[in-house]
């Protein structure tokens, strides 16, 4: 039978009570994780949020309850009123192990089907039956842990910014469709026939709009939205900190930021960074590491040889240069021995997955040279090679060869790959560094036109802005992001308030005046009445909690995540819509 709490009221959570609790009655309800039948006594952990306590049925003390206990079952929802008793059998790896509580009365409140998967944290269930059963999951102390440590990053943010004098400010979920970035999410609008709000990708244009309405510093810990295929650890909707601050230039966003992320990080991990963290220019980023978000947790860095084999008779080097390729390596210093043939082949199918071509080797061994490319090579090629990039016995140097986009995209995952492989990649460490002056613009071949790399509202170097319109590949970017142990964090900007650099900035991009004023309109008859000097920053939010909590997966630090492919597996979002609700909105579906 199915009972009520009735007068009973909880007097303590299940995971709080200790050796100075011992005589006291307590109240505890919970669900049931395990029970244990051992004749004259039953044994029941009783769990919630805060953790569990031993609950003992004695049919001395109480026997209408230890019947009741004989019929309960696990994740029953249960409560129990009794006296607290120190622990005969004591365990060290509860912090409640010390006590236990004798059952005096047990409520039923709810039974429980057998759940399809196991309430525990070393459960190896697959994550689609996870996300399937997602209120269950979320059950297991590891998922809770993680929701706090959540809750708690957000309210030191929250706190931080109060202090430093930033007004959380709500801006519209329903915006004007916008181009650059990400797809939108697009909504239909009942009221307004064939118009279509769009989800934001970020409050970006509201948050220079709060500037210019003199609100000087905001902040909002916000969900975003972008309708793109999805890779590993992206999400359709996901949640920014974003902030943007009046009267401010690129030293003072850091300087701030940087005494946030050491509050995070001293009050949630115990960690104390090192101030003021390091800063490293976009293009040293990539010559160096191959990537614009580098983990600076381990060497493997990249090494340009393109002037020692420009002139080499091994076509797949020189040829390259010829074409305007590059070639580069890293030395795997000390580790030739842990890569067999095997497991070199291993590794130019993973290059291969970034564009190369191919994957050259050089083992530096007790024996020699063993490389299947060094008869091709002069003596004294072979030698720069090894020269240059630092090799000495028991070392393997990796080679890529091809345009430089493609040489960067594979060593630096290739670094990364390697470093994972040989078990190297100190978890304990954090290594963060700014990234800055990245490139204003980039080119894109497929619309065959010049693109932001960040949005069409950066500033540019001051020193660069003459080159916008004869050298756009030249002009950098009044822009930071923040990377930690490789991955991007946050990022920000300066952004432009001058709406004549504004239109010099549309105008790179290719965007029409007509076009320009059609999409942006509104931000630029803002600029026309005073716009001050701002700029700002968005934080991942879930990314950062994913480095909180040591987790790999980002799916673990949200409660109600999508799948790879953008679906809910719980409740079946997305789904199908009546004809009757898409004929309201003037929508006919045709999928053919």
């Amino acid at each position: 039978m199915i009972e009520t709490m009735g007068d009973l009221k909880r007097t303590h959570m299940c995971g709080v009570l200790r050796k100075e609790n011992i005589n006291e009655e307590v109240v505890l309800m919970g669900w049931v994780q395990k029970r244990r039948n051992l004749g004259g006594l039953i044994f029941v952990d009783l769990r919630d949020t805060t953790g569990i306590s031993q609950i003992v049925f004695d049919e001395d003390i109480s026997k209408e309850s230890f019947e009741k206990a004989d019929a309960i079952r696990g994740e029953y929802v249960i409560a129990v009123r009794g006296k607290v008793y120190e622990r005969q059998s004591k365990n060290s790896e509860l912090p409640t192990g010390d006590i236990e509580i004798f059952a005096e009365e047990l409520r039923i409140l709810d039974k429980s089907e057998t759940p399809p998967i196991y309430i525990k944290d070393d459960d190896d269930v697959s994550e689609a039956m996870r996300l399937k059963y997602r209120f269950l999951d979320l059950r297991k102390p590891y998922m809770q842990r993680n929701l706090k440590i959540r809750h708690k990053a957000a309210k030191i943010v929250r706190d931080f910014l109060d202090e430093e004098g930033f007004f959380e400010i709500e801006t519209p979920m329903l915006n004007k469709p916008t181009p650059e970035g990400a797809r939108d999410y697009l909504v239909p609008s009942r009221v307004n026939p064939g118009k279509f709000y769009a989800l934001p990708q970020s409050p970006q244009l509201m948050k220079q709009l709060l500037m210019v309405s003199g609100m000087d510093r905001y902040y909002q810990i916000v969900k975003c939205f972008r309708d793109e295929d999805l890779r590993a650890n992206r999400q359709p909707e996901f949640t920014q900190i974003d902030m943007e601050m009046s009267f401010v230039d690129i030293d003072d966003i850091i300087s701030l930021n940087e005494k946030l992320i050491y509050k995070i990080f001293k009050e949630i991990k115990g960690i104390e960074l090192n101030l003021p963290i390091n800063r490293m220019s976009y293009d040293e980023a990539m010559k160096r590491f191959g990537s614009d978000k580098p983990d600076l947790r381990f060497g493997f860095e990249l090494v340009n040889i393109t002037d020692i084999v420009s002139d080499s008779d091994f076509k797949v080097f020189s040829g390259t240069v010829k074409n305007g390729g590059e070639v580069r390596g890293i030395n795997v210093k000390g580790y030739e021995g842990k890569f067999s043939r095997k497991g070199i082949s291993k590794l130019e199918k993973y290059v291969k997955t970034y564009g190369a071509k191919g994957l050259a080797w050089v083992k530096i061994t007790e024996e020699g040279i063993n490389s299947p490319i060094a008869k091709f090579l002069s003596e004294e090629e072979l030698k720069g090679i090894i020269e240059k990039m630092g090799g000495e016995k028991g070392d393997l140097l990796l080679i890529v060869a091809d345009k430089p986009s493609v040489v960067f995209d594979a060593l630096g995952h290739l670094r990364i790959e390697v470093a994972k492989t040989l078990d190297i990649i100190d978890k304990d460490k954090i290594a963060a560094v700014w990234i800055t002056e990245f490139p204003l613009l980039e080119y894109d071949e497929e619309e065959d036109r010049y693109v932001a790399k960040h949005h069409p509202f950066t500033h540019p170097v001051e020193e660069d802005i003459e080159y916008l319109e004869t050298e756009p590949q030249r002009v950098r970017a009044k822009a930071y992001d923040i990377v930690i142990n490789g991955d991007e964090i946050g990022g920000g900007s300066i952004r432009i308030s001058n709406s004549e650099l504004q239109k010099k900035m549309f105008k790179a991009l290719g965007i029409s005046d007509e076009d320009a004023l059609d999409k942006f309109g509104f931000l630029l008859e803002a600029f026309k009445y005073g716009a001050p000097p701002h700029g700002g920053i968005a934080y991942g939010f879930d990314r950062l909690v994913m480095l909180l909590t040591d987790t790999e997966n980002i799916r673990d630090v949200i409660a109600f995540p999508k799948t790879q492919n953008a679906t809910c597996l719980f409740t079946k979002a997305p789904s199908d819509v009546s004809e009757d609700q898409l004929k309201e909105l003037h929508i006919d579906v045709d999928l053919d």
